[in-house]
């Protein structure tokens, strides 16, 4: 059996049970997820999506959860440094792979295989009716991330600036072109609503935090809404963009990055 405890928030969550999945996949094995309900996302998982069939669940809150150190202390243990040591662009290797025995209990926020099937994550009925109200058809519909609050590496490369160069691009390109906002820094939403009048989308009265229920449930909203846009542009860096991107296999640009 793999276990996985899957750290941080919900689209470094959604990608570490996606790659344990693979690997459970490769070894024939089941997994079962240990869904910390903290700080950094205080939502338990029945709260977002339907109950999985692809995996075992149990949501927990607090360090000492019994079952949970049972597991860690009778299980191979691997986290994000060794993670990071042997994974390559393919994931874990073979040779690494055959030398962990069969309880192996993963504790990481690192995607550790490339994956786009996130099928096994349905939102709940509501949340996708919030999204198709937000979104409609979708048509002339192009969505946007950015990434501000404590991620230097997003706010140095993807600007407001390169934003808004990305976005007139786009309207150049489609004079009738919308754009689903989906923001962590509401300076950031009033600028492009006073940029772009008329041509903003975005689920408004949102709940920025994340160690609260309602939080957690409007970033799950922002990100199957933006799922839903023909293209993401995105912010570096930023795993919540990626997998917006992922979960659809939508074309991406992030913003301020030159292309190829």
């Amino acid at each position: 059996m793999i276990i996985i405890q899957p750290i941080g928030g919900l689209c470094n969550r959604m990608r570490a049970i996606g790659s344990a999945m693979i690997l459970a996949e490769k070894r024939g094995e089941k997994v079962h997820i240990y869904w910390k309900v903290a700080p950094e996302l205080g939502c338990p998982f029945e709260e977002l999506f339907e109950k999985p069939a692809a995996f075992s669940l149990v949501n927990y809150h607090s360090d000492y959860y019994l079952p949970k150190i049972f597991r860690q202390l009778t299980s191979r243990r691997l986290g994000n440094d060794e993670i990071r040591s042997v994974r390559t662009g393919e994931g874990l290797p073979d040779d690494f792979i055959k030398t962990l025995p069969g309880r192996l209990y993963i504790a990481t926020e690192e995607h550790f295989y490339p994956n786009r099937d996130y099928s096994a994550f349905v939102p709940q009925k509501r949340h996708l009716d919030k999204v198709s109200a937000l979104t409609g058809p979708a048509s002339h519909l192009i969505g946007v991330h950015i990434r501000r609050t404590d991620n230097k590496p997003a706010i140095g490369k993807s600007s407001t600036d390169a934003f808004l160069a990305a976005m007139e691009a786009e309207i150049a390109a489609d004079p009738d072109v919308r754009f689903y906002l989906a923001t962590d820094d509401l300076s950031e939403e009033k600028t492009l609503r006073e940029h772009f009048p008329g041509r903003i989308i975005s689920n408004e009265g949102r709940d920025l935090s994340r160690d609260s229920v309602t939080g957690i449930q409007d970033a799950l909203v922002d990100l199957y809404s933006l799922s839903r846009c023909s293209k993401i542009i995105g912010s570096f860096y930023s795993s919540f963009t990626d997998l917006a991107a992922d979960i659809r296999g939508i074309p991406l640009i992030v913003a301020g990055e030159e292309k190829a």
